[in-house]
């Protein structure tokens, strides 16, 4: 589910003079301060240690802020901002039009992402205005953090204790979002974001947007073209969630897809042995994984400052299996070496990478991170409230999977969260959008795409065979799938039948 970036805006464009009846139309329209906003454009670099908003800077991005009603069945009470950015399309010619972001998360910044997403497109995002959007609540937006001391979730443990440790820290997680941010916590959810959207593309000023989404971004994809569908030109899901599957519970039923992708990460490390000394073969490093998970369940491993326990070394392993490359393999190769020597007894200083998860999964340095992300999974959809639900589940998956189920299947927060304010979008039967999804996906697992493609005949789907990999487009480097996605995005045609692609 994705973490981070930022970038920036260009010139804004004047809105045309309203004519009489237009004028009309807007004093009819609750929300016509939102829709008819100028946009301030300035530099994205908000101080000199920036590093982010340099990164736009130099890409010939601009940035502004978006006003929204906090609540849009009350559009004259609270307004929060969305922070954006955008390249302008430098083919003025041949300008498609503007092309928003969503990174996916929940909860992940997209500020930063036009460079990249520019970089990918290669002669096509010459055409468009490709905008970044931090969605509400979100990075540069206006903030929410309950003041977690975690910006992650955690494995269940090995017997009943540990599920009830973990019962006590969600409830408590929710608590502190109670607490500090209560009042807002109705309106985090998809639905709204939606809505942002649309406010956007009025204050862009244009008439249709093109929308690039992955991950949990597809999900918001799929609920803009349900609620706004004469908005859309063109629409790329990468990483697609099926929409009868969304839930807080947005990792049950991956475990097998998780189990293959340690499989291969664990062939890739046996054969760099000498690197990292966790095994010659693919069943002697999987044993290395199982011997530190059993060492942290029996005692903490002390690792640098940071503890890791039996709730925590799986998921540390869980989320390093989202990528099919060198560094990413190489990242989780180290991150096991560390515990394994600390299992061992050994003094270990982990690496600036692993020191970062380790932050990330117990500190509160990423606490927005984790809130943001629990409270649109908490208000989008409700969850059991009963704690023996996830326990049942558990024990009933336990046996063929002891260390990721107890991950996939915890209970989280959502479990003691106030329902939902809304009811879940029932999205639209068909939408003629590209899908586009990995086989061997740890978290959009393919069968998602599969759906999505049979619920909407009129898509189309890219698959690409041969990778455990979470995000396709721009990330994994698949020529044959960003030329299918390169060819839609300038032409607008979607291919005339589904296109299947060789890792």
């Amino acid at each position: 589910m994705s973490r981070r970036t930022a970038l920036c805006a260009a010139l804004a464009l004047a809105l045309p003079l309203l004519s009489a009846p237009a004028t009309a139309a807007a004093k009819g329209d609750p929300l016509a301060r939102f829709h008819h906003q100028r946009l301030d454009w300035k530099s994205c670099v908000q101080g000199p240690d920036d590093d982010l908003g340099k990164e736009l800077q130099s890409a010939g991005a601009e940035c502004a802020d978006v006003t929204v009603p906090l609540n849009y069945d009350d559009p004259g009470g609270r307004t929060i901002t969305l922070a954006i950015s955008r390249i302008r399309a430098t083919d003025a010619r041949h300008r498609i039009g503007p092309l928003l972001l969503n990174g996916g998360g929940p909860g992940g910044q997209t500020l930063g992402d036009p460079p990249w997403i520019r970089r990918a497109m290669k002669d096509v995002g010459a055409r468009y205005d490709v905008v970044g959007v931090d969605p509400r609540f979100v990075g540069r937006s206006t903030p929410l953090d309950c003041h977690w001391p975690t910006g992650s979730s955690f494995s269940a443990g090995a017997d009943r204790a540990g599920f009830d440790r973990m019962t006590a820290f969600a409830r408590d997680l929710a608590q502190r979002c109670g607490t500090s941010a209560g009042p807002v916590l109705p309106y985090v959810t998809t639905r709204n974001t939606a809505r942002d959207l649309e406010v956007i593309r009025a204050a862009l000023g244009e008439r249709r947007i093109s929308y690039l989404g992955y991950s949990y971004g597809s999900y918001l994809g799929e609920v803009y073209a349900t609620m706004f569908p004469g908005r859309v030109d063109r629409m790329v899901l990468d990483g697609v969630i099926d929409p009868h599957r969304y839930s807080p519970r947005l990792l049950r039923g991956a475990e097998a897809a998780n189990r293959h992708a340690l499989e291969d990460w664990a062939s890739w490390t046996a054969a760099r042995h000498t690197a990292y000394g966790l095994g010659c073969t693919r069943d002697a490093v999987r044993t290395a994984v199982n011997r530190v998970q059993a060492a942290a369940t029996r005692a903490p491993l002390q690792v640098g400052p940071y503890r890791l326990d039996e709730h925590t070394v799986p998921a540390i392993v869980l989320s390093g299996l989202s990528q099919d490359n060198d560094d990413a393999y190489g990242a989780l190769a180290r991150a096991v070496r560390d515990i394994s020597r600390a299992a061992r007894g050994q003094h270990v200083v982990p690496g600036q990478e692993f020191a970062e998860v380790l932050r990330f999964v117990l500190t509160g340095s990423d606490s927005a991170y984790g809130s943001v992300q629990s409270a649109i999974l908490c208000g989008d959809v409700a969850a059991p409230r009963d704690p023996e639900v996830y326990w049942r589940d558990i024990q009933r998956s336990r046996a063929r999977d002891p260390l990721f189920v107890p991950v996939t299947r915890n209970l989280g927060p959502c479990a003691f969260w106030d329902p939902p304010r809304e009811a879940p979008t029932v999205i639209r039967n068909d939408f003629p959008a590209l899908l586009v999804n990995a086989t061997g996906d740890p978290r959009s697992i393919y069968s998602g795409a599969v759906a999505q493609r049979r619920s909407w005949p009129s898509s189309r789907l890219i698959t690409l065979r041969g990778a455990e990999q979470h995000a396709v487009c721009g990330v994994f480097g698949s020529a044959c799938a960003e030329a299918s996605v390169n060819r839609y995005f300038a032409t607008g045609r979607l291919p005339a039948q589904d296109v299947t692609c060789q890792a």
